[in-house]
């Protein structure tokens, strides 16, 4: 038969176990918590074309799954650009929407996709491409130092300059042409998008 010590020692063994056996699980579920909390917390996303954007997706990743960006994914990939926007970046992108692509001059875009016209299309895309992340409060922190004009350079060469009408972001190309920025931060893995009304084009 057990003695009495025996016994009081297998109860407080069992005593000990369930005990640590709680706290390792509690732990566990404060652990997931928090993790799923600060997921969450950096999973914070925009709806752009009917779709959410995630911070932890690329600007490809994002721009295909926006209804509104189909004319500037098709050009992106006409132009050969993919790749380079899915790249380490970081980027801060003015992305036209399908409206805006629709007014320019009619056959503009048809003309532009066309493989014989993929360096003049290169130049188009990346004149709405900045490089380094710039979120609205940069911009607007920059517009404030320039005395309510900034010059932002693009990674095609050319320049574009940002300014405010009240709360709204505006920039303006070379040909004197204005595009809203009419959804502004939509952070992504490799940089920024803004969306915008209009297509920008650089000095040819």
């Amino acid at each position: 038969m057990k003695s009495k010590i025996h016994e009081h020692q297998e109860n407080n063994f069992r005593i000990v176990s369930r005990t640590t056996k709680f706290i390792a699980t509690a732990f566990f579920a404060l652990t997931l918590f928090a993790t799923t909390a600060i997921f969450a917390q950096k999973e914070k996303t925009v709806t752009v074309g009917g779709a959410p954007m995630y911070p932890s997706k690329n600007i490809i990743e994002n721009a295909m799954n926006s209804k509104d960006h189909t004319t500037l994914v098709a050009a992106v990939k006409a132009a050969e650009l993919v790749e380079t926007l899915k790249g380490k970046g970081p980027f801060t992108v003015f992305a036209p929407t399908n409206a805006a692509f629709e007014r320019l001059p009619k056959g503009t875009v048809e003309t532009l996709l066309k493989p014989e016209n993929k360096k003049m299309l290169q130049t188009i895309l990346t004149y709405h491409v900045v490089a380094g992340k710039m979120n609205s409060s940069n911009i607007a922190a920059a517009i404030k130092k320039g005395g309510g004009k900034a010059t932002l350079k693009t990674v095609s060469g050319g320049t574009l300059t940002a300014w405010m009408k009240g709360d709204a972001l505006y920039i303006t190309d070379e040909n004197g042409k204005s595009a809203r920025a009419t959804i502004a931060d939509v952070n992504q893995s490799n940089g920024v998008i803004h969306v915008i009304d209009e297509v920008v084009t650089p000095k040819m």
